[in-house]
């Protein structure tokens, strides 16, 4: 499957500065800002331009695991569902070594094509050794340390909004902390690279357009084991972002192949299928846990804000290329055949049968899967819902047949 890995991240980096203002109360564009700042000095450093490419990938995923990282606290305390969880609950030490570790982890999934090995699990330390691994600047390497520096510098100031004295005061900080906090050869690279006539930059959508001006980006063939790593990794980030819906685009997506193969799709289709199922509901990202974890009913405002993650799932795959299908399998699923769905309100003569077949497996996901205030249904009771659903109009009533006879007990025999 031809994919541009590098554009992909650029438009799911929406996604992850949402769950990074919601949960750091960091600026939205955190991560591409950063990403932009890694750059300059990796440019100054005089890396290659394919070290630059992948060096921006993992700065844009450089906090991956933070969603995971609430739910292993989660799984410790399972009283905290009940409440509000912030990461000012967390320790810091504790937080920054756990979710380095996880998304040090999760990148290697990734399939770069330069050595990105320790980037993210370093980039919380400290040159005097006193991070949360207590490695001085001598055992990490100068990518770490960029990521370090430009992550630090986001996180303290308000860089997409900055002045020129603000500017001069956070580089004064960042010259203090020389040899402390950050070593000695990124301050440097900091100073040499970046000056307020390059911050301006980074303010709103210029942070894309600056990372898009500056590095192109290429598309590529993945295989198929590759693509099932990448899209596993990113349906990982949307499941544990909410107790309530772990595991959900994962089992969408295992049971998409499953359909796929049982009406015979070619396998390249079959694939995509498979990606399209994983990627789904990453609008969902931009959802606030206030909303995904409510366990009574919903208000009407509360509705329309968990509607808009089908908008939102189009507008950030929308940006990547090669995926023009995918997208629309994707991002429909919550249409219906009566034109009762949403968010745009389709009919049956506008839906293919791939954005039918989605709609269904969505459901019949959502119906057998278990939830912390509900046990999943067995398959029996989920088709009887879905044949009613049908009879209203609302789903595809073969497909619903079908599924019943490809996934109930008999059919896997």
């Amino acid at each position: 499957m031809r994919l541009d890995l590098t554009d992909m991240l650029y438009s799911l980096s929406f996604a992850l500065d949402s769950v990074e203002t919601e949960l750091l109360g960091v600026d939205t564009g955190h991560g591409k800002r950063v990403a932009c700042l890694s750059l300059w000095m990796g440019k100054e450093a005089g890396f290659r331009e394919e070290e630059l490419r992948d060096f921006v990938g993992c700065c844009i995923l450089h906090d991956n695991a933070l969603t995971e990282f609430i739910h292993e606290e989660l799984l410790k305390e399972p009283d905290l569902l009940k409440q509000r969880y912030s990461m000012a609950d967390a320790d810091p030490m504790i937080m920054n070594n756990r979710h380095s570790v996880i998304g040090e982890r999760n990148i290697r999934l990734l399939p770069f094509h330069t050595d990105v090995k320790n980037i993210i699990l370093y980039h919380h330390e400290n040159a005097d050794g006193t991070g949360p691994m207590k490695k001085r600047a001598g055992e990490t390497g100068l990518k770490s340390q960029i990521l370090h520096l430009a992550d630090m510098a986001d996180m303290r100031s308000r860089i997409g909004a900055m002045t020129e004295e603000e500017f001069e005061s956070l580089s004064k900080w960042i010259q203090s902390q020389s040899g402390r906090m950050f070593s000695e050869t990124a301050v440097r690279l900091f100073q040499q690279a970046i000056d307020f006539e390059k911050i301006c930059n980074l303010r709103g959508e210029g942070v894309l357009v600056c990372l898009q001006g500056e590095l192109q980006t290429k598309v590529r063939d993945y295989s198929d084991r590759e693509i099932h790593d990448i899209a596993g990794l990113f349906a990982r980030i949307v499941d544990y972002k909410s107790e309530f819906t772990q595991a959900h685009s994962l089992g969408v997506a295992a049971k998409a192949e499953q359909m796929a193969h049982y009406y015979g799709f070619d396998p390249e289709k079959t694939l995509r299928f498979y990606f399209a199922g994983a990627m789904h509901d990453i609008g969902k990202l931009v959802v606030s846990n206030d909303i995904l974890e409510k366990a009574g009913k919903l208000t009407d405002e509360e509705f329309a804000e968990m509607k808009n993650h089908a908008s939102a799932t189009y507008h950030i795959l929308s940006g990547i290329k090669e995926i023009s299908d995918i997208i629309v399998w994707a991002s429909n699923h919550h249409e219906k055949l009566n034109g009762t769905g949403y968010p745009r309100g389709l009919s049956a003569e506008d839906l293919s049968f791939e954005e039918r077949l989605m709609a269904c497996i969505d459901i019949y996901q959502a119906l057998t899967e278990k939830r912390p205030y509900k046990d999943g249904m067995p398959h029996e009771k989920a088709i009887f819902i879905m044949q009613d659903m049908a009879g209203k109009g609302e789903i595809d009533e073969k497909i619903v047949n079908d599924m019943d006879s490809a996934m109930s007990e008999r059919g896997a025999r």
